[in-house]
Protein backbone atom coordinates (compact mmCIF):
# COMPACT_ATOMS: atom_id res chain seq x y z
CA UNK A 1 0.00 0.00 0.00
CA UNK A 2 1.63 2.98 -1.01
CA UNK A 3 0.69 6.73 -0.22
CA UNK A 4 -1.40 8.03 -2.74
CA UNK A 5 -0.05 11.58 -3.16
CA UNK A 6 3.32 10.33 -3.29
CA UNK A 7 4.49 13.71 -1.80
CA UNK A 8 7.34 12.33 0.45
CA UNK A 9 6.24 14.38 3.81
CA UNK A 10 5.50 11.23 5.91
CA UNK A 11 7.77 8.86 7.87
CA UNK A 12 6.51 6.18 5.66
CA UNK A 13 6.14 6.44 1.92
CA UNK A 14 3.13 3.26 2.37
CA UNK A 15 3.32 -0.56 3.80
CA UNK A 16 4.10 -3.74 3.07
CA UNK A 17 2.42 -6.74 4.37
CA UNK A 18 4.35 -9.73 3.43
CA UNK A 19 3.12 -13.33 3.53
CA UNK A 20 6.26 -14.94 5.23
CA UNK A 21 10.04 -14.07 6.74
CA UNK A 22 11.68 -15.55 3.43
CA UNK A 23 13.00 -12.87 1.90
CA UNK A 24 13.73 -14.60 -1.66
CA UNK A 25 9.95 -16.00 -1.57
CA UNK A 26 8.48 -12.65 -0.91
CA UNK A 27 11.17 -9.87 -1.85
CA UNK A 28 10.77 -10.37 -6.30
CA UNK A 29 6.68 -9.55 -6.09
CA UNK A 30 6.87 -6.57 -3.86
CA UNK A 31 10.26 -4.93 -6.30
CA UNK A 32 7.35 -6.42 -9.28
CA UNK A 33 4.45 -4.25 -7.96
CA UNK A 34 6.38 -1.71 -6.73
CA UNK A 35 8.64 -1.25 -9.85
CA UNK A 36 5.45 -0.66 -11.61
CA UNK A 37 4.36 2.34 -9.92
CA UNK A 38 7.72 3.92 -8.97
CA UNK A 39 9.79 2.71 -11.91
CA UNK A 40 13.16 0.57 -11.81
CA UNK A 41 14.06 -0.71 -8.35
CA UNK A 42 18.04 -1.13 -7.92
CA UNK A 43 18.50 -1.34 -4.28
CA UNK A 44 16.51 -2.50 -1.11
CA UNK A 45 17.79 -2.49 2.17
CA UNK A 46 16.69 -4.45 5.10
CA UNK A 47 17.33 -5.59 8.76
CA UNK A 48 18.79 -8.95 8.45
CA UNK A 49 18.07 -10.50 11.50
CA UNK A 50 13.46 -10.03 10.43
CA UNK A 51 14.52 -11.99 7.29
CA UNK A 52 15.46 -15.99 6.60
CA UNK A 53 18.43 -15.98 4.02
CA UNK A 54 19.12 -12.57 3.23
CA UNK A 55 21.51 -12.70 -0.12
CA UNK A 56 23.48 -9.62 -1.48
CA UNK A 57 21.18 -9.49 -4.50
CA UNK A 58 18.23 -10.52 -6.05
CA UNK A 59 16.42 -11.09 -9.77
CA UNK A 60 12.99 -9.75 -9.99
CA UNK A 61 11.43 -8.33 -12.89
CA UNK A 62 14.12 -9.50 -15.14
CA UNK A 63 16.85 -7.86 -13.01
CA UNK A 64 19.34 -7.76 -10.84
CA UNK A 65 18.34 -5.91 -7.54
CA UNK A 66 21.54 -5.20 -4.99
CA UNK A 67 20.15 -5.89 -0.89
CA UNK A 68 21.96 -3.79 1.39
CA UNK A 69 21.72 -5.06 5.11
CA UNK A 70 21.13 -3.17 8.64
CA UNK A 71 20.46 -3.70 11.80
CA UNK A 72 17.97 -2.38 14.36
CA UNK A 73 14.43 -1.31 12.49
CA UNK A 74 13.18 -4.83 11.34
CA UNK A 75 9.87 -3.19 11.11
CA UNK A 76 10.93 -0.79 7.71
CA UNK A 77 12.50 -1.57 4.42
CA UNK A 78 14.22 1.06 2.30
CA UNK A 79 13.59 0.87 -1.31
CA UNK A 80 15.68 2.87 -3.93
CA UNK A 81 15.23 3.90 -7.15
CA UNK A 82 17.64 6.17 -9.43
CA UNK A 83 20.47 7.64 -7.66
CA UNK A 84 19.32 8.21 -4.10
CA UNK A 85 16.20 8.39 -4.46
CA UNK A 86 15.10 6.28 -1.34
CA UNK A 87 11.43 5.05 -0.27
CA UNK A 88 10.74 3.97 3.32
CA UNK A 89 8.02 1.18 3.54
CA UNK A 90 6.65 -0.19 6.87
CA UNK A 91 6.85 -3.72 7.54
CA UNK A 92 3.71 -5.41 8.61
CA UNK A 93 4.98 -8.80 10.45
CA UNK A 94 3.46 -11.81 8.62
CA UNK A 95 1.58 -13.11 11.09
CA UNK A 96 0.08 -9.62 12.35
CA UNK A 97 -3.78 -10.11 13.02
CA UNK A 98 -5.50 -8.90 9.88
CA UNK A 99 -7.21 -5.81 11.66
CA UNK A 100 -3.87 -4.49 13.46
CA UNK A 101 -2.08 -4.84 10.16
CA UNK A 102 -5.05 -3.02 8.10
CA UNK A 103 -4.38 -0.21 10.40
CA UNK A 104 -0.77 -0.08 10.57
CA UNK A 105 -0.49 -0.24 7.02
CA UNK A 106 -3.22 2.61 6.37
CA UNK A 107 -1.49 4.88 8.83
CA UNK A 108 2.00 4.66 7.13
CA UNK A 109 -0.10 5.06 3.78
CA UNK A 110 -1.48 8.24 5.43
CA UNK A 111 -0.50 11.49 3.33
CA UNK A 112 1.90 13.55 6.35
CA UNK A 113 2.32 10.35 8.65
CA UNK A 114 3.89 11.18 11.59
CA UNK A 115 3.81 7.95 13.74
CA UNK A 116 6.58 6.11 14.76
CA UNK A 117 6.50 2.06 13.15
CA UNK A 118 6.38 0.55 16.83
CA UNK A 119 3.36 2.42 17.45
CA UNK A 120 1.60 1.57 14.05
CA UNK A 121 2.37 -2.10 14.98
CA UNK A 122 0.72 -1.83 18.47
CA UNK A 123 -2.77 -4.39 18.23
CA UNK A 124 -6.07 -2.28 18.48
Amino acid sequence: MLEPTMSRDGVFDGAWWPRSDHVLAELPDLITALGAHLGRIIRVGLDMSAWDGVPRSIMANGLMVRINWFTGSDATISITRGFQDHFLLLVVPPLTDPGTASSAMAGAAATGNHTPAAELLMPS
